[in-house]
């Protein structure tokens, strides 16, 4: 059985946990959420609810071998697929958690913005790049071989541009979001494992993105 944890129970992780109990019945699907009010919009679901941070959560369930349980008489297994539905990067986030060394956050200069595509900074820094600059329907397929909007032939994937990426001195990183239903994407726990893996073994700035094919938010650093 494939279980999914949606971390973040906004308009995105809802929409992601209604597609997919619909498209998937013998999916068994966990929503997280700080927001009480938030997870009882989800009650007409076929669902598992947990009212916690989403990053405090995650951090705490999803470490080292998968060894560790949820608390309570929650039943559910580990998870196959997590969707990240918050307004944060939450794979840089939980990397900070797992670590146990200081991250520090960098602004990373606005030079980089001519290396990238329809560039747009986040209020904690973070750098939103899109192939589109357009509002992407909410049920986009991500065809293999051409944008459905513009019917254009696919720019090379987000994932395969920032791994390529060289900026000054930084190591760009990236985890690939692989599309799990329309307009919903995931990872699996062994990307963000090997992602911690790959920090582990790297010294000096770091330029650590989330990416699937049209869409990335990247976010710098030094490991020092």
């Amino acid at each position: 059985m494939e279980t999914i944890w949606i971390i973040g129970a906004g308009r995105f992780g809802l929409q992601a946990a209604r597609l997919l109990s619909k498209k998937h019945k013998d999916w068994q699907i966990l929503l997280v959420d700080v927001d009480g009010e938030k997870l009882e919009q989800a009650g007409d679901l076929d669902c598992l609810t947990q009212q916690a941070d989403g990053i405090a959560f995650l951090n705490t369930h999803l470490s080292g071998d998968l060894s560790g349980d949820l608390s309570g008489d929650l039943k559910f297994g580990k998870p196959t697929w997590i969707v990240p539905a918050l307004p944060v990067h939450l794979a840089w986030e939980w990397c900070r958690g797992q670590l146990g060394v200081p991250l520090n956050p960098l602004d990373v200069s606005s030079k980089i913005d001519l290396l990238l595509p329809n560039p747009m900074r986040g209020s904690n820094g973070e750098i939103y790049v899109s192939h589109a600059n357009f509002i992407c329907p909410g049920n986009c397929s991500e065809p293999d071989d051409m944008c459905t909007i513009t019917r254009q032939p696919r720019k090379l994937e987000m994932f395969k541009l920032l791994a390529q990426l060289r900026f000054q001195d930084f190591t760009s990183l990236v985890i690939q979001s692989k599309q799990l239903g329309p307009g919903v994407g995931g990872y699996s726990p062994q990307a963000l494992f090997s992602l911690q893996k790959k920090i582990n073994g790297v010294v000096g700035p770091v330029l650590l993105s989330t990416a699937c094919r049209c869409h990335a938010v990247i976010s710098g650093f030094d490991r020092s």
